[in-house]
């Protein structure tokens, strides 16, 4: 790669987010789930062709750094286009399930038991 790809690189999310650095909300973690709306609400301008990546990628539900991997984007430029995308009424959001605080006795009997086998 030489330097004018990185710099072309570095400059790109920037521009991707209009220069915001912040999302607009607080709804999405690495691990919550996107999911494009179907069908898809009108858009009130046109989407930048990263929107419409998104989207795509969000057809089945997809966690948030799954989706920024797939994109080979900075989650937090993925995380300010999604809050677009939320706001537009283009995708859902879900947060993660809560982790039981109570442990799966017959669970951890199985991984004592299969560890001993190792």
């Amino acid at each position: 790669m030489n330097g004018g790809d990185a710099a072309g690189r570095l400059v790109r999310p920037f521009t991707l987010t209009g220069g915001r650095t912040r999302p607009t909300r607080a709804d999405f973690t690495l691990i919550s789930t996107v999911t494009a709306v179907d069908p898809p609400p009108e858009w009130g301008s046109r989407p930048q062709p990263e929107h419409t990546r998104i989207l795509k990628r969000c057809a089945e539900p997809i966690a948030v750094a799954e989706l920024a991997a797939l994109l080979d984007l900075p989650v937090s430029v993925v995380v300010i286009m999604l809050c677009d995308l939320l706001e537009a009424g283009r995708i859902t959001v879900r947060p993660p399930h809560p982790l039981s605080r109570t442990p799966d006795l017959e669970m951890l009997q199985k991984v004592r038991d299969g560890l001993g086998r190792l």
